[in-house]
C-alpha cells in the first residue's frame, strides 16, 4: 500500500516539473517577444514625433481659421439684418407713397379715414425701420471695421480681399454719416410727419359743438337745451387722431402736437361760445359796468350765468373728454390735462372778469339780486367746476373760482349792510310825501326784503350771511341757524326803516300829517308781508306789534288831531250853563265854528292828505263817521227847537260828506243826499291799482346820483 502511494506521488512530482519546465521555456520565448515590441514601440514613438511636428503647423492654421470665421460672422450678421432693415425700408416707403397718392384722391370721409389709418401705421413702421437702420448700422461698422483690422494684422487673407472689405467699411461709413440722417429728416419720412401735422389740425377742426342754442336779435337767447356734454367725433376719428398724435410725438415732434391742439380746440370751443353772441362780455372793468344802464346789465348777468354754466357744463366737459381721448396715450397721460387746462383758461378768464367787474362794481341796491344769483349759480357749480378742472394742472382755475366766489359773498354783503345804512340815514334825498303818503322808500325797501325772503333768494342770501360770519368769528365759532341769521339781518333793515319814517314824522309843521304818514306807513308794511315769506320769516306777533299796532295807534292821533277839536266845538257843557236868552246865539255859534272847520278839515284832505290803501280809508272813514255823525245828530236833536230858522245839513248829509272826503259813499248837492254810482273808472282805479302799484313798486324809487334805474 505504501508503495503504491510513493509510485503515485513521484508521477504526479514528475509531471509538475514537465510543467515548469513548459512554463519557464515559454517565458522566454514571451520576453524575447516582448523585447522586440519594444523595440518597435520605440520605432513608432520616434514615427509620431516626426509627425506631430509636421502636423503641428496644420493646426495652427485650423485655429487662425475658426477665429477668423467666428469674425466673420459676426460682422456678416449685423451686415445682414442691416440689409434686410434698408430693404423693408425701401418696401414701405414705397406703399408710403401709394397711400399718399389714394389718400389725396379718397373724397370719402370713412373711407380717407381708413386710409388715414393705414397711412399711420405705415409711417409707425417706416419709423421703426428707419430707427432700427440707425441703430444697427453703427454696431456693422464696428464690427466690421475689427475684421479689417484683424485680417491686416494676421494676414490671414490675401490683399485683395481685405482692400474690398476696407472699400465696404467705408462706404458704409459714408452711409450712416450721409443716408441715415436724411432719410431721418430730410427724406419721405419727414414729408409724411409734416403731412400728418396737417391731417391732425383738419381732423380736430371737423370736431365741432353742436347745439348750443343761437342768440336773439334783441340780446335775449333762446332756450339752449340742459343737454350733458356730448361726445366730439366718432371712435375711428378719435383712433386716428390719437395714433397721430402719438407718431408725431415719437418722432420729436411733441410740441408740434400741442401747439396746434391747443390753437384749434380753443377755436372751435370760442366759436361754439359766440354763437350765443356773448358781446357782453365786451365790458368787464368795474368802471364801465358802472356806466351800463341797470337794464342792460341786469340782462349781461343772466346771458353770464346762463353761458357760464354753459361753457362748464357742456363744451369744456366735452374738451377734456377728447383731450383724454387723443392725447391720453401721450407721454404717459401727462400732457392732456395741461393741454385741456390752456384752451379753457383763456375762455374761463373771459367769464371770470366779467364776474369780477360786476362784484368790484358799485354796491347799489338793485344789485343784491343779480350777485346772489351768480353766487348761487356757482355754488350750484362748484362739485362739477372741481371735477372738470381737478388735479395739479386746474389748481390757477379752481383758485380763481374760489376768489370770484369770495367777490360776491362780499359785495353781497356789503350791498345789503349798505342799504340799511342808506335807509336809517335819510339817504333817499326827498322831504317826507306833502300828502302823507307812503314814501317810496319804503314801497321800494318793503318790496326788497320782501323778495329777498323768497325762497328764489333767502337760501343764497342766508349762504352768503354764514360765509361771512365764518370769516368774522372763524370757523370754530358757534353757527347759527341760517333762519336766523336771515331773520336777524331783515330785522335790522326793518328798523332802520321804523327809524327812517320816524325821522320823516318830525320833519313836518301840520300837526296831522305826521299821524297820516306814520298810519299809512305802517299799515302798507303790514298787509305787503302779511302771509307772505317775509312775515312768516319775522314772524306775525313782531309784525303785529311792530307795524299794525303802530299804524292802529297813529290812526287814533290822527283822528284826535283831526277831527277831535271839531267834534269839541259841538259840546253841550258850556250850553247848559248859559242863560235861556244866549242859548240860540251860542247853538249858532258853535254849529257855524263846527261847518266852518268842517269844511277847511274837508279842504285840507282833499288838497293835502292822502290815504292810498282803500281798505285803511275805508276804516278810517268808518271810525271818523262813528266818531263825527253821531256827535252831530245829537247836537241837531238837543238844540233842533233853535235852529228851526235856518236849514242846516242833516246828519246823513254829514255822513256822505264824510264818504267823499274818503274817498267813497254818497255825494251831498245843496244840502242834500245824491246816490253816487260808480263808474267803470271808480272800478278800474280801485281794482287795478293793487296789482299796478305791485308791480311798478320797485321802479320807482331811485337813488341819487344813481347811473341805473331802480331794481
Amino acid at each position: 500500500m505504501e508503495t503504491r502511494e510513493d509510485d503515485s506521488m513521484l508521477i504526479k512530482l514528475e509531471s509538475a516539473c514537465s510543467d515548469l519546465k513548459n512554463l519557464l521555456q515559454t517565458s522566454i520565448s514571451m520576453d524575447s517577444n516582448l523585447e522586440k515590441m519594444g523595440k518597435s514601440f520605440d520605432s513608432f514613438q520616434e514615427t509620431l514625433t516626426t509627425g506631430s511636428r509636421r502636423v503641428a503647423h496644420l493646426h495652427s492654421l485650423s485655429i487662425e481659421t475658426k477665429a477668423l470665421d467666428t469674425r466673420i460672422n459676426r460682422a456678416v450678421s449685423p451686415a445682414l439684418s442691416l440689409l434686410d432693415s434698408f430693404k423693408l425700408s425701401e418696401s414701405l416707403q414705397r406703399k408710403l407713397l401709394d397711400l399718399t397718392s389714394k389718400l389725396s384722391d379718397e373724397k370719402a370721409a370713412n373711407k380717407r379715414l381708413k386710409r388715414l389709418k393705414k397711412y399711420v401705421d405705415c409711417v409707425d413702421k417706416l419709423n421703426v425701420a428707419i430707427n432700427s437702420i440707425s441703430q444697427e448700422c453703427e454696431p456693422a461698422i464696428q464690427k466690421l471695421q475689427e475684421v479689417v483690422e484683424f485680417l491686416s494684422r494676421t494676414k490671414a487673407t490675401d490683399q485683395y480681399r481685405t482692400l474690398r472689405l476696407r472699400e465696404t467699411l467705408v462706404t458704409l461709413k459714408a452711409l450712416y454719416e450721409t443716408e441715415v440722417d436724411a432719410m431721418k429728416f430730410d427724406g419721405l419720412l419727414d414729408e409724411a410727419l409734416m403731412k400728418l401735422q396737417d391731417e391732425f389740425e383738419v381732423l380736430l377742426l371737423q370736431l365741432r359743438h353742436q347745439n348750443l342754442g343761437v342768440a336773439q336779435g334783441s340780446g335775449e337767447t333762446a332756450e339752449v337745451p340742459a343737454a350733458a356734454s356730448a361726445e366730439l367725433g366718432s371712435e375711428m376719428e378719435i383712433e386716428v387722431l390719437r395714433q397721430i398724435s402719438e407718431t408725431l410725438a415719437n418722432n420729436d415732434c411733441l410740441d408740434i402736437v400741442i401747439e396746434i391742439y391747443v390753437k384749434v380746440r380753443y377755436k372751435r370751443a370760442a366759436k361754439a361760445l359766440m354763437r350765443l353772441n356773448p358781446d357782453y362780455l365786451r365790458t368787464y372793468t368795474h368802471e364801465e359796468i358802472d356806466e351800463m344802464e341797470w337794464e342792460n346789465l341786469e340782462t349781461a348777468i343772466s346771458l353770464w350765468i346762463h353761458h357760464f354754466e354753459l361753457a362748464v357744463k357742456t363744451v369744456l366737459v366735452s374738451e377734456k373728454s377728447l383731450s383724454g381721448q387723443v392725447l391720453g396715450g401721450t407721454m404717459d397721460g401727462l400732457i392732456w390735462q395741461e393741454c385741456f387746462v390752456k384752451i379753457a383758461d383763456k375762455i374761463m378768464a373771459v367769464f371770470f372778469r366779467f364776474g369780477e367787474g360786476v362784484a368790484r362794481s358799485s354796491k347799489e341796491p338793485q344789485k343784491l339780486f343779480k350777485l346772489l344769483d351768480m353766487f348761487y349759480s356757482l355754488e350750484k357749480m362748484k362739485g362739477e367746476f372741481s371735477e372738470v378742472f381737478g388735479g395739479e394742472a386746474g389748481a390757477d382755475i379752481c383758485l380763481r373760482f374760489r376768489e370770484l366766489e369770495k367777490l360776491l359773498v362780499n359785495a353781497a354783503c356789503k350791498v345789503f349792510w349798505e342799504f340799511g345804512l342808506q335807509i336809517e340815514g335819510n339817504q333817499d334825498g326827498l322831504p317826507p310825501p306833502a300828502d302823507g303818503g307812503i314814501p317810496k322808500l319804503v314801497r321800494y325797501a318793503t318790496n326788497y326784503l320782501k323778495y329777498l325772503a323768497t325762497d328764489t333768494y333767502s337760501v343764497a342770501m342766508a349762504k352768503v350771511l354764514r360765509t361771512e360770519q365764518i370769516w368774522k368769528a372763524g370757523i370754530l365759532s358757534k353757527p347759527e341757524s341760517d333762519e336766523n341769521l336771515l331773520k336777524n339781518a331783515i330785522t335790522s333793515v326793518m328798523e332802520a326803516i321804523q327809524r327812517n319814517v320816524e325821522d320823516k314824522r318830525l320833519r313836518y309843521k301840520d300837526k296831522v300829517l305826521p299821524h297820516i304818514l306814520a298810519t299809512n306807513t305802517y299799515w302798507y308794511i303790514y298787509m305787503r308781508t302779511r302771509n307772505s315769506e317775509l312775515g312768516k320769516l319775522l314772524g306775525e306777533q313782531y309784525m303785529k306789534k311792530r307795524y299794525k299796532i303802530m299804524a292802529e295807534e297813529s290812526a287814533y292821533l290822527y283822528q284826535k288831531q283831526a277831527w277831535g277839536s271839531l267834534v269839541g266845538l259841538l259840546d253841550k257843557e258850556e250850553i247848559k250853563k248859559a242863560n235861556k236868552e244866549a242859548i240860540g246865539a251860542m247853538v249858532k255859534g258853535k254849529l257855524e265854528a263846527f261847518l266852518n272847520g268842517f269844511n277847511e278839515v274837508a279842504q285840507r284832505h282833499k288838497s293835502s292828505y292822502s290815504i292810498p290803501d282803500g281798505g285803511l280809508r275805508g276804516q278810517i272813514r268808518e271810525a271818523t263817521v262813528n266818531l263825527v255823525v253821531p256827535a252831530y245828530s245829537e247836537f241837531l236833536s238837543s238844540y233842533g227847537y233853535v235852529l228851526q230858522v235856518k236849514p242846516y245839513l242833516s246828519p246823513e248829509a254829514m255822513e256822505g260828506l264824510l264818504g267823499q272826503i274818503y274817498g267813497g259813499g254818497e255825494r251831498v248837492r245843496d244840502g242834500k243826499v245824491v246816490v253816487r254810482r260808480r263808474g267803470s273808472r271808480d272800478q278800474i282805479e280801485e281794482t287795478q291799482s293793487g296789482s299796478v302799484e305791485r308791480s311798478r313798486e320797485m321802479r320807482q324809487f331811485r337813488w341819487p346820483k344813481s347811473k341805473t334805474s331802480d331794481a
